[in-house]
């Protein structure tokens, strides 16, 4: 196998992004890794993560391939979906209650947690603004999520979310009360959707 152009294949799959444990899983020598950086091709942006130098860094999908219980939530979630025009200062993500996140991603990540049973509802993938597939909660449990979290959001994304909600035709009413009951809050959603119904 040419170990070099297998890299570079994935280099180029991946947007310009790899991670040291993408060699392991496709049994590349880590060498040819040092070899690239050597070369000037490739440059190290964290711990286990490089990006190619003709490339931009894209943060959010090289961290959750790090730290795959990730999802991209909240605030996040609500720009990646068209529901916020606000880019968000920080990152919002979900993990499961005594999920341990690292240090360095608890100073750029605003963490929620969540028991395990309700992590994966409603997570779908997106593309980052850089193309990379993404794991991220679909606009209904979004929309649950700042409800639910509410006092953690500011209010004007939380207004401004809901008032683009209700105007979206692929809105999901069903879908939502469903994961509002889940969520455990149903009476609050319903009074919001109420002024804005």
């Amino acid at each position: 196998m040419n170990y070099l152009k297998k890299l570079e294949e994935l280099i180029e799959q991946r947007h310009g992004t790899i991670l040291s444990s993408d060699l392991d899983k496709y049994e590349i020598p880590r060498t040819y890794l040092s070899m690239l950086v050597a070369e000037g091709k490739l440059k190290r942006v964290d711990r286990g993560i490089y990006v190619s130098t003709d490339a931009v860094h894209d943060e959010m999908y090289a961290m959750q391939n790090k730290y795959p219980k990730l999802i991209f939530s909240h605030e996040t979630a609500l720009f990646l979906h068209g529901l916020s025009d606000r880019t968000p200062f920080e990152y919002s993500a979900t993990v499961p209650s005594g999920y341990k996140v690292v240090e360095n991603v608890s100073e750029r990540v605003k963490v929620y947690y969540i028991k395990k049973d309700l992590h994966e509802l409603g997570i779908i993938d997106v593309n980052t603004p850089f193309g990379n597939p993404l794991k991220v909660y679909n606009v209904e449990r979004t929309i649950c999520d700042i409800v639910r979290s509410r006092s953690r959001v500011d209010i004007q994304i939380l207004n401004e979310a809901l008032k683009r909600f209700v105007k979206l035709k692929r809105a999901d009413y069903s879908l939502l009360m469903d994961y509002a009951k889940e969520l455990k809050i149903e009476t609050i959603l319903k009074n919001y959707l109420e002024v804005l119904l």
